[in-house]
């Protein structure tokens, strides 16, 4: 969300504006509700599939439409609306989120489930913006950010045991949709603490700062990372049938990747200053590759399991430092913005593409497909350092 007016000089920790602790962690509980879906989504879509509202295909386009949609909210929204009265629009998104998971979960056709996602996804994005917006004026934004995935991985987690354990056993994918509306309606309260208006950055806020080769590159990496996560979240349940793994057991197998990525998160905020970013980007690229060449090789139970808490360590450990990585490329602060599109897009692609290479019932083309995407991002890394030098010496 784009600011105007008189800027307001900052403190030691703010480059402008001065919120309280209470109105930082309101603003990021309003983006983690927007975020729940991301932990949630292969429990909940994997339901569908299970109980017949959906195809492969259809799962992997309702996936898709939603993170695209989430993406697109978050770039909009940030780019081109003020960011004042954000106590009325984070609530007024946070309704429309609760009446398009009302609607899922009476969705008859996958029509009307693509749509009802769609909807929710613009309102999602929104509610990402009310938290990135906030954080891009934090001289920290990196631990900041840190904190926010730290929080909204909790709050997955949390609600994937529910749904895992309680909720999908007794009522159904649709079951689980009403749990998120009622948690939309619950965090209405919270949207009141958000700051009013966010203060105005030092320096004006427009897309020709993106515009350039460092930046483009630097959010590709990011795009290619999550792309690679996406298409392995989005259908891991059929890929673990395909091994001989219960629905059951993955849903539990998801609840504990949620665990390990707070872990994940809360270790890349103790030590995001100490690492170079370079250095953790490309370690986790490699790391990202030989998971997902295991999980292409069949792998046992035993196996299946360590690869994917490795993957749910891995996915936001890495995001301190791709905002550190978007700052470099940018120090307007305009690609720290676009940073969660990119993630999103990378998230909604993925599953879509990796669509295409399936081949009747056989999922392994999915991890194959992740490795590449994996190998990608470190590869955009690689030509974003060369860029970088020579624009130094230049």
């Amino acid at each position: 969300m784009t600011s105007t007016g008189k800027v307001d000089a900052g403190n030691g920790d703010w480059l402008v504006g001065n919120p309280t602790g209470a109105q930082l962690a309101s603003a990021l509980w309003i983006g983690s509700v927007g975020l729940l879906i991301l932990g949630l989504q292969p429990l909940l879509l994997g339901a569908l599939y299970t109980e017949g509202h959906v195809s492969g295909d259809e799962l992997a386009l309702v996936a898709t439409a939603e993170m695209i949609a989430i993406g697109i909210g978050s770039a909009v929204i940030a780019m081109l609306l003020s960011a004042h009265n954000m106590r009325w629009k984070s609530a007024i998104l946070l309704i429309l989120l609760a009446v398009a998971n009302y609607a899922t979960a009476h969705a008859l056709t996958s029509t009307s489930l693509i749509a009802a996602r769609t909807v929710a996804g613009l309102a999602e994005g929104g509610l990402v913006a009310v938290a990135t917006e906030l954080i891009a004026r934090s001289r920290r934004a990196e631990r900041i950010g840190g904190f926010f995935v730290t929080l909204q991985t909790l709050a997955q987690c949390a609600l994937a045991l529910l749904l895992a354990l309680y909720v999908i056993p007794a009522a159904g994918s649709a079951g689980g949709f009403i749990v998120l509306a009622v948690v939309c309606v619950a965090s209405v309260a919270v949207a009141f603490i958000v700051p009013d208006n966010y203060a105005e950055l030092p320096k004006e806020e427009n897309f020709g700062n993106v515009l350039t080769v460092p930046s483009i590159t630097a959010l590709l990496c990011v795009f290619c990372y999550f792309m690679f996560f996406g298409s392995v979240w989005a259908f891991l349940e059929p890929l673990g049938a395909q091994y001989g793994i219960d629905g059951r057991t993955v849903g539990l197998i998801v609840s504990a990747s949620l665990a390990v990525q707070v872990l994940g998160a809360l270790t890349a905020t103790v030590f995001e200053a100490r690492i170079d970013y370079r250095f953790a980007i490309a370690a986790i690229g490699v790391v990202a590759f030989a998971c997902s060449a295991v999980l292409a090789s069949s792998p046992g139970l035993g196996i299946f399991w360590a690869a994917s808490l490795v993957m749910g360590f891995i996915l936001l450990f890495i995001v301190p430092y791709q905002i550190r990585l978007a700052i470099t490329a940018d120090e307007t602060r305009t690609a720290v913005l676009l940073v969660p599109a990119a993630q999103l897009f990378g998230l909604a692609i993925g599953p879509i593409a990796a669509s295409l290479l399936i081949d009747g019932a056989d999922f392994r083309p999915v991890p194959e497909f992740a490795a590449v995407s994996a190998a990608a991002s470190v590869v955009l890394l690689g030509l974003f350092v060369l860029i970088a030098r020579r624009r130094a010496i230049a």
